[in-house]
C-alpha cells in the first residue's frame, strides 16, 4: 500500500507545492486513523519537491514514485519507492529511497551503525544506509513478485540538505552496497548516475509499479519456527527501523560497559507484534556469537518453554539460555554481560512465591534483581499487556527505579507492528473498542491487509476458523476467563468447561505433557491439536497464529454505547480478592486481557460475544466489512 502514486514531473508541475503535503496528510488520516507528525509533514513539504527536481534533472521525470510505501505485513513505510525497468536487462527494477533533511551527522560514541544528529531530540538514530538496507532485505523476503529477481532492489539514503561533505563524513564509514548507498547534496551527479544505472529513462514504469503494488505477500517467518536457527546459526529476520536501532544500541552499550566497567539499562517498548521478541532473539544470537555472556528471561511459562523447545531441540545446551524472571534472586552482580527480559510487562513486585526457599525470602523488588544481574539489562515490554495483579513492568516504573539506582537508561519505542497484517487501523480500532484510548468505539473501516468478522454463535466462529485451516492457515480460539477450569479426568480426558448453549469445548490442558490430542499447556499456541481447545490469555500471550477467534464472555458487555466490565462474571482466581485489588484495577486488567486476545492474529480475527446486546453492537460496528481474499 502506498499513500500516493505519482511521478516527478507531476510534483514539479504542481501550482501549489503545499497541496502535496495536504494530500498526504489527508491520506494518512484516512488510512491509519492518525495525524502525521510535524516532522513527517515537514519532510513531505520540503524533501519530496526537492527530490522530484533531482529526478527531473537526472532525466527520470516519468519514473513511478510510490510515496510512503508500506512494507508488507508491517506498518513501516519507505519514504519513496521508484519503480521502473532496468536499463540493461529490461526487468522490473526498484530503488528504495530514504530522504533525510540532515545537514550534519556524526558517529554516536564511535559506532558505525548509530549516528548523532545535532538538534534532533530522542538520542542516537540508526544510520540511514542501515535503515534503507534493512528495507531492501525485508522486501526481498516478503514480496512474492521479487522472489526470483535477486537484483531487482537497490537502496539510497539521500541527505539533500548536506552541502558540506565534512559535516557528514562520519557516515561514510559504513561500507556501501547496492542495497544501501549514501548520497548528499554535494554529490548529486553521483546520485543521478546511480539512479540511471538502475532505472531506464525511456521505458514505461507503470507495469513495474503495478506488479509491486499487486504482489501477493509471502508467508511471514513466524518467530518460533526459526528461533533455533536464529540462536544457533545465523540471523533469520531482517530488522527494520527502530528494531535495528534497539539491537545496535544494546551491542554498543555492551562494549562500552565492558570497556568502562559501567552499567546502563535499555528499555524497548512496542505494541503487539512490533518485533520485541524478534529483537530479543536477534540479540541472543548475535551476543552468543560474539562470545558475550547473555541469557534470555521471561515471566511466561508458555513462552519460555516454547522457546526452549524450538531453540534447543537439537542442542539441549541452548535451552539453558532461557530462564524465568524469578531465577535471579541470588545472581552475582554483573555476572552477565546482557540479560534480555522479554515480555517485561510481566515483571512481578517481588520474586518470592510459595516455592521460594526461606533463605531467599525478602522484600527485594524483582526489578532490582534483574538490573543487578547484568551490565546491560534489556527490558522489552508492552504496557497494555499487563494482565495480572502484581505485574509492574511499566516504562515509568523501570525508568524511575533505574534513576533511583543512579543509573542511566535509553528508551527505544518500536512504533511499528507486524501482527494483525501490519494494520494500524485494526490496532487503533481494538484500543478504542476496549476503551484503552480516547475517542470511544468506532465502526471498523476495513483494511485490505486484515479481516475482521463477527460470528452469531460459537459454532459459526469455529466453522469460520476451521475453513481457514482447510485453506492452509493456522488458527486458535481464545476466550475471557468466564468459565470454571477443571482438572483433567482420571482417564486423562479434558472437561468441556467452556459451555455456551449446546456448544462446548475444553480449556487448553493444564498439563506440561500432551494429553491425547491436546498439546502441553505451554505449547498450546504452536503445536498440532491446539485448535480443539479454548486458550486463555496466559497461553496465548506472546504468540501469534494466522486466524484468531475470540469469545467475549459475560465479563465484557456493551451497555449505553460502550463496553463495560462486569467483575463478578470473571472466574480468574487472581482477580477475586476485592480487598487487595480494586475495581478500577480489575477493570483495566480485563480490558488489557481482551486486547491481548484480540491482537494474536496475523491475517484475521473472528469475534463472538455470549451477550446478545454486545453481539448486536459488534455487528453494527463491523457491518460486514471484510478484506480482499488473501493470496
Amino acid at each position: 500500500m502506498t499513500l500516493l502514486r505519482t511521478t516527478a514531473d507531476r510534483i514539479v508541475g504542481m501550482a501549489d507545492p503545499a497541496s502535496l503535503s495536504e494530500q498526504l496528510l489527508e491520506q494518512m488520516l484516512f488510512r491509519t486513523g492518525r495525524r502525521a507528525s510535524p516532522s513527517e509533514q515537514t519532510s513531505w513539504s520540503k524533501s519530496l519537491p526537492a527530490f522530484a527536481l533531482d529526478l527531473v534533472d537526472a532525466g527520470l521525470s516519468n519514473v513511478e514514485m510510490l510515496v510512503e510505501y508500506q512494507l508488507p505485513l508491517t506498518s513501516r513505510r519507505v519514504d519513496v519507492v521508484l519503480a521502473g525497468t532496468h536499463p540493461v536487462s529490461g526487468a522490473a527494477s526498484y530503488v528504495l529511497v530514504e530522504l533525510k533533511q540532515w545537514s550534519s551527522a556524526y558517529k554516536f560514541e564511535g559506532s558505525e551503525e548509530l549516528v548523532d544528529v545535532p538538534g534532533m531530540p530522542g538520542g542516537p538514530k540508526l544510520h540511514p544506509v542501515a535503515q534503507v538496507r534493512g528495507y531492501c532485505e525485508y522486501m526481498a523476503d516478503f514480496t512474492k513478485s521479487l522472489a526470483d529477481q535477486p537484483d531487482a532492489l537497490a537502496g539510497v539514503a539521500y541527505l539533500h540538505n548536506a552541502l558540506d561533505p565534512a559535516a557528514v563524513s562520519d557516515l561514510r564509514a559504513l561500507p556501501p552496497s547496492t542495497e544501501g548507498r549514501l548520497f548528499t547534496a554535494s554529490d548529486r551527479n553521483d546520485l543521478y548516475d546511480f539512479l540511471r544505472s538502475r532505472l531506464s529513462a525511456t521505458s514505461a514504469s507503470r507495469s513495474s509499479a503495478d506488479s509491486l503494488i499487486r504482489s501477493a505477500v509471502a508467508p511471514s517467518q513466524q518467530l518460533l519456527k526459526v528461533a533455533a536457527a536464529e540462536v544457533r546459526d545465523r540471523p533469520q529476520f531482517h530488522l527494520l527501523g527502530e528494531q535495528q536501532l534497539a539491537v545496535d544500541l544494546v551491542l554498543h552499550a555492551v562494549e562500552r560497559a565492558r570497556q568502562a566497567d559501567s552499567k546502563q539499562v535499555i528499555i524497548v517498548t512496542g505494541g503487539p507484534g512490533s518485533g520485541k521478541s524478534v529483537v530479543a532473539l536477534s540479540l541472543v544470537g548475535e551476543l552468543a556469537r560474539r562470545g558475550r555472556a547473555v541469557l534470555h528471561a521471561t515471566g511466561s511459562r508458555s513462552f519460555t518453554q516454547t522457546l526452549r523447545k524450538v531453540a534447543g531441540h537439537r542442542a539441549p545446551r541452548v535451552q539453558k539460555m532461557f530462564k524465568y524472571f524469578n531465577q535471579f534472586m541470588s545472581a552475582e552482580r554483573n555476572s552477565l554481560d546482557v540479560l534480555i527480559l522479554d515480555e517485561a510487562h510481566r515483571i512481578r513486585e517481588t520474586s518470592v512465591d510459595r516455592y521460594t526457599r526461606a533463605e531467599l525470602r525478602s522484600d527485594r523488588p524483582q526489578v532490582d534483581e534483574l538490573i543487578a544481574a547484568a551490565r546491560v539489562p534489556v527490558f522489552l515490554l508492552d504496557e497494555h499487556q499487563i494482565v495480572r495483579p502484581g505485574e509492574m513492568g511499566s516504562l515509568e516504573q523501570i525508568e524511575q527505579y533505574t534513576r533511583s539506582l543512579g543509573l542511566t537508561s535509553h528508551h527505544v519505542h518500536l512504533g511499528e507492528q507486524f501482527r494483525c497484517g501490519g494494520s494500524e487501523e485494526y490496532v487503533l480500532w481494538t484500543k478504542r473498542l476496549l476503551g484503552l484510548t480516547e475517542g470511544g468505539a468506532i465502526p471498523w473501516p476495513g483494511d485490505p491487509q486484515f479481516d475482521v468478522r463477527v460470528a452469531d454463535s460459537p459454532d459459526e466462529l469455529e466453522q469460520l476458523l476451521a475453513a481457514q485451516i482447510e485453506r492452509g492457515y493456522s488458527a486458535r480460539m481464545t476466550a475471557g476467563y468466564c468459565w470454571s477450569w477443571s482438572n483433567a479426568r482420571d482417564d486423562g480426558s479434558l472437561v468441556k468447561d467452556v459451555t455456551i448453549g449446546d456448544w462446548s469445548r475444553p480449556w487448553n490442558s493444564k498439563s506440561d505433557r500432551r494429553i491425547g490430542d491436546a498439546p502441553p499447556a505451554p505449547l498450546w499456541a504452536t503445536e498440532d491439536g491446539g485448535f480443539d481447545q479454548v486458550g486463555c490469555v496466559y497461553t496465548a500471550q506472546g504468540f501469534e497464529y494466522d486466524w484468531n477467534g475470540v469469545i467475549f464472555g459475560p465479563d465484557l458487555v456493551w451497555r449505553d454505547g460502550q463496553l463495560i466490565i462486569k467483575r463478578e462474571a470473571n472466574r480468574d482466581p487472581d482477580l477475586k480478592n476485592t480487598k487487595k485489588i480494586s475495581d478500577i484495577r480489575v477493570d483495566l486488567l480485563i480490558r488489557n486481557i481482551y486486547k491481548v486476545l484480540l491482537t494474536r492474529g496475523m491475517v484475521g480475527t473472528v469475534i463472538y460475544s455470549t451477550d446478545p446486546e454486545t453481539r448486536a453492537a459488534l455487528r453494527t460496528l463491523v457491518a460486514n466489512v471484510q478484506a480482499e481474499p488473501h493470496s
